[in-house]
């Protein structure tokens, strides 16, 4: 069949991209433009195998292999199927499970079925190799696309590089068309505080040259270090630690929410990135937009009174919303310090967004 066709790992795509533009290879970071980066890759497809596009097959990882809300709008968009692997926490970071188990089945079988003359993989995993060597062998032409290293080195197998008909590389100038950098928080950017230097009995006198001290490389700052930092650091968390709340005194989004508007938060969902930054501001700025009127006033300033922390169940409330995002954690709230942190800095924003009502310091 004269004819198309891409397979997409999605890890190794955005993982790539990610340590590119942000230098961690955390997808969290990302804000990507799924339509638009769709229609890229279908346009170049058609461009460099000279075949009209079947389809793009995008496989992923999931919590439990259920569909995150970027599965469900790309699910839905022409041409495009998804599959989905486990995705599991492995020492603090998300891995794929079972997606390159699938992409060399599917790989395979249309391979066997002729279902085109061109496939392009974009992917760097060598268990690749053995499915891309018996697709050529049926006479399919292996189209290899990689990410541009952040190093100027491979990302790729290099076996599964020698193997490809061709290859092309995914610069940093196509991908930032749809791909690019979340903006920061003022939370990345706060250092964490150092304890001061205690002068040593050999140190050289106050007159002799001083060697400059080496830099401190930078890290996101935990709660605890935004704790012992200065006011004006911008302390956008939350701490449970003997904070308890007046029964009835803070209202649940949940119960501001009504049976309509939860359909119409779920379709809105979908167009929410998963980054943590813009999880709370949406979560917030819903949470302000249903206070009832007549208690808005009073109830924001009982919420300014606790700032920076946020109520406990309204934080878990936060926190149990943001588990539906996959990239940022799951159902058991096992969710990173780092995460937490840019979570409530976003529902801070998107309250102070919504409102203009709170007086929430910036840095």
């Amino acid at each position: 069949m004269d004819r198309c066709i891409v397979l997409v790992d999605a890890g190794y795509l955005l993982g790539a991209a990610a340590t590119l533009l942000t230098g961690d290879a955390a997808r969290s970071r990302l804000s990507v433009d799924h339509g638009g980066l769709i229609q890229q890759i279908r346009e170049r497809a058609q461009t460099e195998t000279g075949q009209p596009l079947l389809r793009i097959y995008w496989f992923d990882g999931a919590p439990d292999r259920v569909p995150q809300p970027e599965h469900r709008r790309l699910r839905v968009m022409p041409r495009v199927t998804v599959r989905l692997g486990m995705l599991t926490r492995v020492d603090g970071r998300f891995q794929q499970k079972g997606v390159d188990a699938a992409m060399h089945a599917q790989l395979t079988e249309l391979a066997r079925h002729k279902a085109a003359s061109d496939i392009v993989l974009i992917t760097g995993d060598g268990d690749l190799l053995p499915g891309v060597m018996q697709a050529k062998e049926h006479g399919v032409a292996m189209h290899l696309w990689a990410v541009q290293a952040a190093d100027g080195a491979y990302n790729q197998s290099e076996d599964l590089v020698a193997e490809a008909d061709e290859r092309h590389l995914l610069d940093r100038a196509w991908l930032t068309r749809a791909i690019t950098a979340a903006e920061p928080t003022p939370l990345d950017v706060v250092p964490a505080p150092q304890p001061p230097a205690e002068p040593s009995a050999s140190a050289e006198p106050s007159g002799a040259p001083q060697e400059a001290p080496l830099p401190i490389p930078a890290r996101a700052p935990t709660p605890g270090d935004l704790a012992r930092s200065a006011p004006s650091a911008a302390l956008r968390w939350s701490s449970d630690s003997g904070w308890v709340d007046s029964d009835g005194q803070v209202p649940l989004l949940d119960a501001l929410t009504t049976p309509q508007q939860v359909w119409v938060d779920r379709e809105q969902d979908l167009s929410v990135s998963g980054e943590p930054y813009e999880v709370g501001r949406t979560f917030a700025a819903r949470w302000a937009e249903r206070l009832p009127h007549d208690q808005a006033a009073s109830l924001l300033a009982t919420l300014d009174l606790a700032h920076p922390r946020i109520p406990r169940s309204l934080d878990s409330e936060l926190l149990r919303y943001a588990a539906r995002f996959g990239t940022i954690g799951n159902e058991a709230l096992d969710i990173s310090d780092n995460h937490r942190v840019q979570l409530r800095a976003g529902f801070w924003s998107g309250i102070e967004q919504s409102t203009g009502a709170l007086s929430v310091p910036t840095s």
